[in-house]
């Protein structure tokens, strides 16, 4: 790892991005700014709380030790720092366009503090271009020029919340407006990363991010359409890949699932495709596969239907287990869950679910608590229904005590062979 000078950060975004990236800042013996304009986080935050997942108290008490960790919502702080990180939300817009409101307030509520010698680098998914075609003109606008006066950059967020991923052992992509540019954030990012690796431009390293993302895409809706072909020909899909995954070359295994959730492979495929028809091209593949996910939810529920028969969805009771987008992580962000709920809802069924990470869901104007995992809670249910396979949830539990298990995460494993158990 690069020895560099300690540096004042600026971090703005203290979500699932930002702050384990301010922790990894502190650990490298940095003093970090956070800003963020949930004054909820920041509350917690001083009041050494976690609102993540992958942080307990003790961790956040640590954040705080040695007294190089403020935060708040004001920008100001930005006067004082040499380098500013933007790790704000990159979603999609009712018609499924980016949405860059996020990241084109952060960098002008930095504006006014803006100084000589700063590096800005957005970290934030987006479409290749954003750096150099949106923020670059913004922050050339207080006549500080960016390669001469300021620099920017542009580094994809690679962080795996709920994995055993350290932060500084995945590799970091950097690519600068200028070789000076690349240069300020190579020598930042290496005093905290083991590995740098440097690009040509931040259209690069926006597109890198994007091809990351769209390959677990296209190869998770692959398995989706293969799912309800398995449907058909009887054949358990969990097997074939697993069986195929015992070649030794050329096959990756990628898995069924409910559907794709999460800040990064439903939105960031979407924001490509968006780029591409800018130019007057389409990608074929990006659609088709949005088409296939976009199915899922209503797939699922008619496999419930199918499941219950030949009692009617309106006379059933379901119990769904796991809401958040991702196995151990708290994170509602495009979780696939609340298209499937609203659906079950809608069909009149007696919803029920239970997440360890999630205590009160709002499905539409239904608010719903998670239900005790208990064998007499469980025989009030006419159905389980898998969704998100958190690792701290009692499946022996489930399949003995509940009449039917639907399972579209294999989370049941060899209890999939029990008559009561539907493995999708």
């Amino acid at each position: 790892m690069e020895q560099a000078p300690e540096y004042k950060m600026g971090i703005i975004g203290l979500g699932y991005v930002g702050l384990p990236l301010a922790k990894l800042f502190l650990e490298g013996g940095h003093t970090v700014y956070g800003i963020d304009a949930d004054e909820r986080k920041i509350n917690m935050l001083n009041k050494q709380q976690s609102y993540l997942s992958d942080f307990n108290r003790k961790d956040i008490r640590k954040l705080f030790s040695k007294n190089s960790f403020h935060v708040g919502t004001a920008f100001d702080v930005i006067e004082k720092v040499d380098v500013i990180i933007l790790c704000v939300p990159t979603p999609l817009d009712e018609q499924h366009q980016p949405d860059l409101s996020y990241v084109i307030g952060a960098a002008q509520s930095s504006l006014p503090y803006l100084r000589r010698g700063q590096l800005i680098v957005l970290e934030s998914s987006t479409f290749p271009g954003t750096s150099e075609e949106r923020l670059k003109p913004m922050l050339e606008s207080t006549g500080l020029l960016v390669g001469k006066d300021i620099s920017l950059a542009y580094s994809p967020e690679r962080i795996d919340p709920g994995s055993k991923w350290e932060l500084e052992q995945i590799p970091k992509v950097v690519g600068g407006v200028t070789p000076s540019c690349t240069a300020y954030a190579k020598q930042v990012y290496g005093s905290v990363f083991n590995e740098v690796v440097l690009v040509s431009s931040p259209r690069v390293a926006e597109m890198t991010k994007l091809l990351e993302n769209c390959q677990r895409y296209l190869n998770i809706s692959f398995m989706n359409s293969l799912l309800k072909l398995s449907e058909e020909l009887d054949i358990n899909l969990w097997e074939a890949i697993e069986a195929a995954g015992t070649k030794p070359f050329g096959f990756t295994k990628y898995y069924p699932g409910p559907g794709v959730g999460g800040h990064c492979i439903p939105v960031d495929p979407l924001y490509l495709l968006w780029k591409a028809r800018e130019h007057h091209m389409d990608l074929p593949f990006i659609d088709l596969c949005h088409q296939v996910n976009e199915d899922m939810p209503g797939y699922i529920v008619r496999r419930v239907e199918k499941s219950l028969q030949p009692k009617a969805l309106n006379e059933s009771s379901v119990l769904v287990i796991g809401v958040t987008y991702k196995k151990d992580v708290n994170d509602m962000r495009e979780s696939v869950a609340l298209p499937i709920m609203e659906h079950l809802l809608q069909a009149g069924v007696n919803l029920g679910y239970f997440d360890p990470y999630v205590k009160t869901l709002k499905i539409g104007e239904t608010v719903l608590h998670s239900t005790p995992l208990t064998a007499r809670k469980m025989k009030n249910y006419d159905c389980t229904l898998i969704l998100t396979d958190h690792s701290n949830i009692p499946y022996e539990l489930l399949v003995a005590h509940t009449p039917i298990v639907i399972d579209t995460r294999n989370a049941t494993g060899k209890m999939a062979e029990r008559k009561n158990v539907i493995l999708l």
